[in-house]
């Protein structure tokens, strides 16, 4: 399954014909690109290390773009529950990357912590799947300063969730003006300025709390609405209430809406099987291109991953006649399952025996995935309740020392004598 979902994904030649689209400089003369997504999931980095860290973030972005349009018609054919009919849901949130080793020179005399970059992510929670991604060099940058691209893609039917740190005028302003809605938590001082806000109208009880809602209007001439959602318990943080803002029309009530903020949450469970299932933080790359470059086949795994997660939930649900709840496949089981059998499977079925399926339509791959599917033994690969977690206290450090960090662009360009 994870073969054939790969195959799909991404297809060796389509991976190539991004690379030269979209490469600006870098040259494939030495080694293919696709040559190099192959083996950064199969051997150690240091041999490819002076080709990944050349990759362009305009390459990584149409990867996962790419990878996600040509896996989505695979899985159209599978049940779905929309989180809101006739809506595409698109979860917006930034990946920091963690510290990385400092094995570069202009790294070296640096005492702070050497930060590799980090990215927009876009996931959509009805698919499953990471559908865009924009690469961020410099890790000091702000992530709005990269918002630009996914503005520019946003387009009618579209319902975009994102945290306050995205309520901003030009970001709702762009949404908007593109004809897609959002849901993005108010922020304290950044939020657009209001000319009027009308009275609070009393919503329903939704499970986490009490709901109400007011009608704003914008200085820049724009009617909104505005979410207040008090909770019955707080926030990890200590919030009471969390205030919302969005364009919804008024057909989609209060209480829908605070519901569905809930599944923004979603990202940072991806993002935390990404780091934990996928090692999408490799800290031996201290390049930004390489490290981003490593997150991005991280999530490129992660796509073929909730492929067969919807395909083995849906092949058993629709065989299971007696009304029981389907199976709920975790990600890291299925990682396991494929880890320990994909290289003798590779020894038994080389590379040419899957050939023909890199034509074949998006239904006859998704009935070979949900045939395969039911051979699958759900038991082996269902989610693990785990018991509640020890806290433990974190050690004393100073708060100079915990804070310090530096982008590690900004250092590559100081040593090579430009201005930081």
């Amino acid at each position: 399954m994870a073969r054939l979902a790969l195959q799909r994904a991404i297809a060796p030649q389509w991976i190539d014909e991004v690379f030269a689209e979209h490469r600006q400089r870098q040259y494939p003369r030495e080694l293919l690109f696709s040559t190099v997504v192959e083996l950064m999931t199969l051997v150690s980095l240091a041999a490819l290390y002076e080709k990944v860290n050349r990759t362009e973030p305009a390459i990584l972005r149409a990867l996962v773009q790419g990878s996600a349009q040509r896996l989505e018609p695979v899985l159209a054919a599978l049940p779905c529950q929309p989180s809101l009919p006739g809506w595409r849901v698109r979860v917006l949130d930034g990946n920091h990357l963690p510290a990385s080793e400092k094995r570069l020179a202009a790294l070296r005399e640096q005492r702070g912590a050497a930060l590799p970059g980090h990215a927009l992510v876009v996931y959509e929670p009805d698919l499953g799947l990471v559908t865009d991604l924009v690469a961020i060099e410099d890790a000091h940058a702000q992530e709005r300063s990269a918002m630009a691209p996914l503005i520019e893609c946003a387009g009618a039917g579209e319902l975009w969730l994102a945290d306050r740190n995205f309520c901003t005028g030009t970001i709702l302003q762009g949404w908007h003006q593109a004809q897609a809605c959002f849901i993005v938590r108010e922020h304290g001082r950044n939020s657009p300025a209001l000319a009027s806000s009308g009275p609070w109208v009393d919503g329903e009880r939704i499970e986490t709390g009490q709901v109400r809602e007011q009608r704003i209007d914008l200085k820049a001439g724009f009617v909104w609405r505005r979410i207040e959602l008090t909770l019955d318990k707080p926030t990890e943080a200590g919030d009471t209430v969390i205030l919302l803002w969005s364009n919804l029309p008024a057909a989609v009530g209060a209480h829908e809406i605070a519901r569905l903020y809930r599944k923004r949450w979603r990202i940072e469970g991806m993002f935390q099987r990404l780091e934990s299932v996928l090692h999408s933080e490799i800290r031996t790359l201290g390049h930004p291109r390489a490290a981003l470059l490593g997150f991005t086949v991280a999530v490129l795994a992660y796509n073929v991953l909730a492929t067969l997660k919807r395909s083995v939930e849906a092949a058993h649900a629709a065989a299971d006649e007696t009304g029981a709840a389907p199976p709920d496949v975790s990600t890291y089981y299925l990682a396991v399952q494929i880890r320990s059998q994909y290289e003798g499977m590779l020894i038994a079925l080389p590379p040419n025996e899957w050939s023909h399926w890199s034509d074949a339509t998006p239904d006859v791959i998704t009935g070979k995935l949900l045939e395969l599917a039911r051979c699958v033994d759900p038991i082996q690969v269902r989610t693990r309740t785990r018991g509640p977690k020890t806290r433990k206290p974190a050690p004393y450090v100073e708060g100079a020392v915990a804070r310090a960090h530096h982008s590690t662009a900004r250092l590559l360009k100081r040593a090579k004598g430009g201005t930081s």
